[in-house]
């Protein structure tokens, strides 16, 4: 990105911010005569219309904001949360003259297996390759990847496994790449505790639970994860109807008993988790984003030389862990910034 077509979205973002803050958005646009958007606080609820595409395993159900032409961004959800995280984010993008992707993971939304005998995997070089499969059916080279809880992981993933894929990172909480002989290794009681949900998902007691109570569950873990977020029910209910998903279940056990070395992955994904294992460094640009979700570890020392391209990290006090959903121009700021890297 040139320096002035950088200054200019960098511009148009701030004004937008005050927009929001205003209590509207409305037909802004930047230097270069980007699209613009509407946005009234409180109202805008919806993507509108998604897509779905072949790609890989799955039909992935997406929703795309911006000229088909410009630069991707991919935005990626965790768990329990889904694309609406970013129903703010996207727009503020496309304005600012991006092309945005925002799909359902594998086991959410509308996304579903082609097949009903494919694996229902859900170990992190099988969601990362999920986003490549989707570039490649979408004919995007290269894109800004950015995500939260398993998007930042798989958003670091395709960092280190694809870095001629990724043309920059933006990933809250750092450097979420799994290392399952280390999370074999207890914690102090009290950082236990903080995981108590994936104790309960080892246990067929926890996937019949989860399978029976998932909408409850999942509002308990949001209450939980982002204690000052005020959320309104309606808020919640439009996230919580991509958990019927018909493998949503399955993915999400197998997810967390993939961490702690209770499930098997795919012999096709051993050699890409063998280099995962290694805790391999990120090259692209990144900024790491950390919350009040991230306690004591949200200064990000401990992951800091795991990133060694150029680098910034920023601490976003009184946000919780659905950072881009709790704080969307923030997070939009900083994909604009790390494409200025």
């Amino acid at each position: 990105m040139s320096e002035q077509t950088n200054h200019d979205r960098r511009q148009f973002l701030s004004t937008a911010a005050l927009a929001i803050a205003a209590g509207e958005l409305a037909m802004l646009g930047s230097a270069q005569a980007r699209p613009s958007v509407t946005i009234k606080r409180g109202t805008y609820t919806s993507f509108g219309s998604l897509k779905q595409v072949d790609a890989g395993v799955l039909n992935i159900g997406y929703a795309e904001a911006g000229p088909s032409k410009a630069p991707a961004v991919i935005l990626l959800h965790g768990w329990p949360y889904d694309i609406h995280s970013f129903v703010v984010v996207a727009p503020l993008l496309a304005s600012a003259g991006y092309r945005v992707i925002v799909p359902y993971l594998r086991g959410y939304g509308t996304t579903r297996f082609l097949s009903s005998e494919t694996f229902r995997n859900a170990q992190q070089a099988a969601v990362a390759a999920d986003v490549i499969a989707l570039m490649d059916a979408l004919k995007i080279e290269k894109a800004i990847v950015a995500g939260f809880d398993w998007g930042a992981r798989t958003a670091d993933v395709v960092a280190v496994l694809w870095p001629e894929r990724c043309k920059a990172l933006v990933s809250v909480s750092g450097y979420l790449i799994t290392n399952r002989k280390a999370n074999q290794q207890p914690l102090p009681p009290a950082g236990e505790l903080g995981w108590w949900y994936q104790y309960y998902f080892a246990t067929e007691r926890g996937a019949i639970g989860y399978e029976k109570y998932r909408h409850d569950f999942a509002k308990l873990i949001w209450k939980i994860a982002s204690p000052k977020w005020d959320f309104d029910d309606a808020t919640f209910e439009r996230t919580a109807a991509s958990f019927d998903n018909p493998d949503h279940v399955r993915i999400v056990i197998h997810n967390y008993r993939w961490r702690l070395s209770l499930a098997n992955g795919e012999p096709q994904f051993d050699v890409l988790e063998s280099k995962l294992s290694e805790g391999p460094t990120i090259a692209v640009p990144a900024i790491a984003i950390s919350s009040d979700f991230d306690g004591a570890a949200a200064d990000g020392a401990a992951f800091r030389n795991k990133f060694r391209g150029k680098y910034s990290h920023r601490i976003l006090d009184g946000i919780g862990h659905n950072v881009p959903q709790e704080a969307p121009q923030a997070f939009a700021q900083a994909i604009l910034d790390v494409d200025g890297y």
